[in-house]
């Protein structure tokens, strides 16, 4: 579901029931409804595709956690080094400059691998190994954050206004 700011800026993604939460509390309000429903003892809500918070919140410089998780979306489920798509239980983390030689596990230095380049490439650095990295591996950032909506935002029409196409 697809959060945005007062000003209908795009400053999220979250689950159905936070932003249900958020609609309960008043603190935010549907913008966009799918064709969904939850159902209570005593009420009926249609699930929103957006929702709008009704008070602008600055958003500082956004920062995500190195993860696993944020590492297969920033690269988007893609090896770095043979550019093929997998599910995520079948990619692990690269790092670029093996921990052996002081590489550190840091956004510049993690990449989403599958286990083939991964066994290919061993303990050696991707030119030693004869592969080359799709993209240098970067921190997740708000541009990021935007473009990852807009893939997400492929799957449901009602989102394309609010970023921006």
């Amino acid at each position: 579901m697809l959060v945005l700011n007062a000003t209908f800026e795009p400053i999220n993604v979250t689950a159905v029931r936070r932003a249900m939460v958020l609609l309960l509390k008043g603190v935010a309000q549907a913008e966009e409804l799918n064709h969904h429903e939850v159902h209570s003892t005593s009420r009926v809500m249609k699930v929103p595709s957006v929702i709008r918070l009704l008070a602008y919140r600055h958003i500082p410089q956004q920062t995500r956690a190195l993860s696993r998780k944020n590492i297969l979306l920033r690269d988007r489920n893609t090896c770095q080094f043979c550019g093929a798509v997998f599910p995520a239980s079948e990619l692990t983390l690269d790092h670029v400059v093996p921990r052996s030689r002081g590489g550190r596990s840091s956004w510049e230095n993690l990449v989403a691998c599958c286990y083939q380049c991964n066994n290919r490439k061993g303990d050696r650095t991707p030119e030693e190994a004869g592969i080359k990295l799709a993209r240098r591996p970067r921190p997740f950032t708000l541009y990021t954050s935007r473009q990852l909506m807009r893939l997400i935002g492929n799957r449901d029409e009602k989102w394309r206004k609010y970023l921006f196409y």
